[in-house]
């Protein structure tokens, strides 16, 4: 073998080992980056950010449950790469470029939703996200999962709680997903500036339709609800009673009562099982 032959031979073993570290789960203690830092003059607002990459690969992966084939999407090395180019591609805009209300939570939502996605696709096969969220020293995928924005290194925890919590808007709670069957179902669609509104209390309405995360019984007065308002539930409100009323368009037929008489509520086991189209057995 020449010298020429032995270089070349080298080279593609180089760049084949680092395609597969790519696809690795990430090492305990370690960072994850998504896109790249990006300093063009002409970067976009947030209102001028095309999310229809994501809505296609949204469309081809989720079904109208919310659960998504990793399986299929971790074996297409297209669409992960699509994946990738849509993050580094809503990465490279300008954070100080004005933008409305709408437009902006519709990216957070999407950018918070696609990196969990690349999160779980990078570990998968996998059962569970909290199999991915130490608390230890080691790898936690809501706060080591990095993706750049507009020169800074954002987790999906600074999204939610630094970004998208302060905005005002505690539906959002009911749209950007943590990967498991007890969160709000992962929409099959991109969210959009112009559809926002009507998204986000769609998505609410069918998240409080399911009985596991919604049941009132009112022979007793007691309400049982998803865990998740326990944890934010004061996004909404101050108190249990008054986050029943903020809810209330959003809750299932014949339920309204809850919102107008005292109740006990309490609040559900979360399913952290991954929102998998195709379970482990």
């Amino acid at each position: 073998m020449d010298a020429r032959t032995r270089l070349f031979v080298f080279g593609f073993g180089l760049v084949f080992s680092l395609v597969l570290l790519s696809g690795l789960p990430a090492a305990a203690g370690s960072k994850v980056h998504v896109g790249q830092p990006c300093n063009r003059p002409d970067r976009p607002s947030l209102a001028e950010v095309d999310h229809l990459p994501l809505d296609g690969l949204l469309r081809k992966y989720v079904d109208g449950r919310g659960l998504v084939d990793y399986a299929r999407w971790k074996s297409s090395f297209e669409d992960l790469r699509a994946l990738d180019a849509y993050l580094a591609m809503v990465g490279c805009v300008d954070l100080k470029k004005a933008a409305p209300k709408p437009a902006r939570l519709a990216y957070w939502i999407n950018v918070y939703n696609a990196l969990t996605l690349a999160g779980i696709l990078r570990e998968y096969p996998t059962s569970s996200i909290r199999n991915h969220t130490s608390r230890l020293g080691g790898y936690n995928i809501w706060k080591d999962l990095l993706i750049w924005v507009d020169g800074r290194q954002l987790s999906l925890d600074d999204i939610e709680h630094s970004i998208l919590r302060k905005m005002g808007e505690p539906r959002m709670h009911l749209a950007i997903v943590c990967a498991s069957r007890g969160c709000p179902s992962l929409w099959n669609r991109a969210y959009t500036a112009e559809g926002i509104d009507e998204q986000l209390t769609a998505n609410g309405r069918r998240f409080l339709s399911r009985p596991e995360n919604f049941r009132a019984n009112g022979g007793t007065a007691e309400v049982c609800i998803s865990r998740l308002f326990e944890w934010y539930g004061t996004d909404f409100a101050a108190t249990p009673a008054e986050q029943l009323r903020a809810l209330a368009r959003m809750l299932p037929p014949g339920t309204e009562w809850v919102a107008q008489r005292p109740v006990r509520v309490f609040y559900l086991e979360y399913d952290w099982s991954l929102n998998d189209q195709r379970p482990a057995k």
